[in-house]
């Protein structure tokens, strides 16, 4: 698992070889900050401005980012072995987010400023499999394991918002959920081939083209005779469907995906654990399938893990971080900041005068202090 800080050279990381272990990186200086030791298996680590979270399958540390001290334990929370949790960028609503259920697909909001619980929200009727906040912290995305359905609820008083359809009959497996910058779309990755890219848009607020369109006007004919009809279909027929998508090459690998925008473009990046990053062209006007602008090979399977930590001169003018791009479109060359790391990352401690620093203001993250241990390692 690595967590990074924003654009700052600040990073979190557990390794397969010590899964207990957390360490807090400079990756820069190629230096350890401080480690921390937990009882049980680190699941995952979100980190923002002012909350570092660590989850473990019955709890989960919030620390203070500003000089690593513990804060609050949430002990006792339903089984969670996959580790699922969302940790909100917002300052205005700094919530992280958890399941609630290990039956149905409860969520529950916290709030790591004041350091209490918020709102349960009953986000589906099956146990969550995917979740993420959206840039303002007031919305959530959520889909359950059976993948067909994805909902949008507001984290503030738990409204649902928007209700997504992927599929009807095919049960799929949701990897990743990614909102757009400006909370106007939705993407998700599953083990399917189809990527896909839902628009957030009021029913009032749809285009003209769209709201005629013959499903929509089949769903208005059926509005009158739905308490009629069994919940099931009447909510079959009501569901948005996706705006966009993306056919990958390569189903049934497990992807992380996020969306951005570069030039006044919306971009969809699709990294998978194969190590292949696509870089997708999304149409806000017309939809339908996206085009692939780039393509590019993180690092190489083959190689050994010294290999895969250091990344060579030549790489470094690739866009994305040491990528070998596969494909001569290099449409994103001048859109991306480029990530170099010239050095492994070491187990030295920061000497006192090599003071902690990151691309955040260093004031807000003083030079942090040894910490106590967990347990007994």
């Amino acid at each position: 698992t690595i967590e990074r800080l924003f654009s700052s050279s600040l990073i979190a990381v557990v390794s397969s070889q010590a899964p207990r272990k957390l360490k807090v990186c400079h990756f820069m200086r190629g230096t350890e900050i401080l480690s921390y030791s937990f009882a049980n298996t680190i699941l995952a680590v979100k980190l923002n401005r002012s909350r570092l979270a660590v989850c473990l399958e019955e709890s989960i540390y919030i620390h203070n980012m500003r000089d690593m001290k513990l804060l609050h334990t949430i002990r006792d929370i339903p089984s969670n072995r996959d580790g699922l949790c969302a940790l909100s960028i917002s300052d205005e609503n700094p919530y992280l987010a958890y399941p609630g259920s290990t039956v149905t697909g409860e969520i529950q909001i916290f709030d790591t400023v004041n350091l209490k619980p918020g709102i349960l929200i009953a986000a589906h009727e099956s146990p969550l499999a995917a979740m993420a906040f959206d840039m303002t912290g007031a919305k959530i995305a959520t889909a359950s394991n059976k993948g067909t359905v994805i909902r949008i609820h507001s984290s503030i008083d738990g409204l649902c918002l928007f209700e997504f359809r992927r599929g009807v009959r095919r049960v799929a497996t949701i990897y990743s959920l990614a909102f757009s910058p400006d909370s106007m779309y939705l993407a998700a990755s599953s083990n399917t081939e189809t990527i896909h890219i839902f628009r957030l848009v009021n029913q009032k607020e749809k285009p003209p083209e769209v709201a005629s369109s013959w499903m929509n006007s089949f769903g208005r004919i059926l509005g009158g005779v739905a308490y009629y009809l069994p919940k099931h279909t009447t909510e079959v027929l009501t569901q948005d469907r996706a705006f966009a998508s993306v056919h990958s090459q390569s189903a049934g690998t497990k992807t992380t995906i996020a969306m951005n925008i570069f030039n006044k473009t919306l971009k969809l990046f699709v990294a998978g654990y194969d190590g292949v990053l696509s870089v997708y062209e999304v149409n806000t006007n017309e939809g339908g399938e996206c085009k692939q602008i780039s393509q590019h090979l993180l690092f190489n399977m083959t190689q050994n893990l010294s290999n895969m930590q250091t990344i060579t001169t030549n790489d470094r003018q690739n866009s994305l971080g040491g990528s070998k791009q596969l494909y001569p479109t290099n449409t994103i060359q001048n859109e991306s900041h480029s990530i170099s790391v010239s050095s492994k990352l070491t187990n030295e401690k920061l000497s006192n005068d090599q003071p902690f620093s990151t691309a955040v203001d260093d004031k807000d993250f003083p030079k942090l202090p040894l910490p106590p241990k967990y347990d007994d390692e």
